[in-house]
């Protein structure tokens, strides 16, 4: 799917059997995630339980589809899901659509909303987001606390590969030094930001955190945080707006981690957080 010229998305579609009248969820990954982690598949197997079709989308660049585009992805990349969700509304005649995302994913879902404001296709019935990412510099500190380094190394060895398979598809372009990165915003500050038009880490964080549209949001939204995870950070103004906001229902809860949330598996897999978006969901359809 066309997202902007010269830049594709893969989106897998697990279509009911009336695409237009079964309301639809686009599912959107966190950093170095996939169409296929855990999460995604998870959340999407409950939701067509409950009559929902799926997208489950594959931010640009991941899941294995780097040759899709000369470009490389970050947090702040909203509108490619704008234009998922515009592409299908009006190739399907989609009704009801919803979105829901995890960590990056939910920074980018929380972001469009709030980029769309009172403006949104009025198909956008919801929006849940789980352990978004919102105050992307916060977060981006806390994950290179000494108790989180484990995290950040993790994300670093995945984002060389990433950046190396990158450089052997458009060796003219990504000519990046491959030398270790000592933190995640060390990275976005001499990758990220350079190739994505952010003047810096500090730039790119600034203008891809949905922290700076909250107050916009204008459609029923669902935001599950935990005050135990590990390197998400919410900053007093963001607590701020989501209290202002009517159209928003923000959940702290004390325990869950980073889109853990597991609870006893009584009757179901115990996944918590993906239990409740699609429970929220069904509520704004009056179910």
């Amino acid at each position: 799917m066309q997202v902007e010229p010269e830049v594709q998305v893969l989106c897998h579609c697990h279509w009911q059997a009336d695409r237009t009248s079964a309301p639809a969820a686009v599912v959107v990954h966190g950093l170095e995630g996939s169409s296929d982690s855990q999460y995604v598949v998870g959340i999407a197997n409950k939701l067509w339980d409950a009559g929902f079709s799926i997208i489950r989308m594959n931010v640009r660049n991941c899941g294995g589809t780097e040759k899709l585009s000369a470009t490389l992805y970050h947090s702040g990349l909203s509108a490619d899901i704008g234009e998922v969700i515009k592409f299908l509304s009006a190739r399907d005649g989609l009704r009801d659509v919803f979105l829901a995302g995890f960590s990056m994913g939910g920074n980018q879902v929380l972001k469009l909303a709030g980029e769309w404001g009172t403006e949104a296709p009025k198909c956008l019935r919801g929006v849940a987001a789980v352990s978004p990412a919102m105050d992307l510099a916060l977060s981006a500190d806390a994950l290179h606390s000494l108790r989180n380094r484990i995290y950040e190394w993790w994300f670093l060895l995945s984002l060389r590969a990433s950046i190396r398979r990158k450089a052997m598809l458009f060796p003219e372009k990504f000519k990046v030094d491959l030398g270790w990165w000592r933190s995640i915003r060390d990275f976005d500050h001499t990758v990220t930001a350079p190739h994505c038009g952010f003047a810096s880490a500090e730039d790119y964080y600034e203008r891809s955190s949905a922290s700076r549209v909250l107050r916009h949001i204008a459609v029923p939204t669902l935001i599950l945080h935990a005050k135990d995870d590990p390197f998400i950070r919410v900053s007093p103004s963001s607590y701020e707006a989501l209290a202002q906001n009517p159209c928003v229902h923000f959940v702290e809860t004390n325990h869950g981690g980073h889109c853990g949330f597991l609870a006893a598996p009584e009757g179901y897999d115990g996944r918590w957080a993906e239990r409740q978006a699609v429970r929220f969901f069904e509520h704004l359809l009056g179910r």
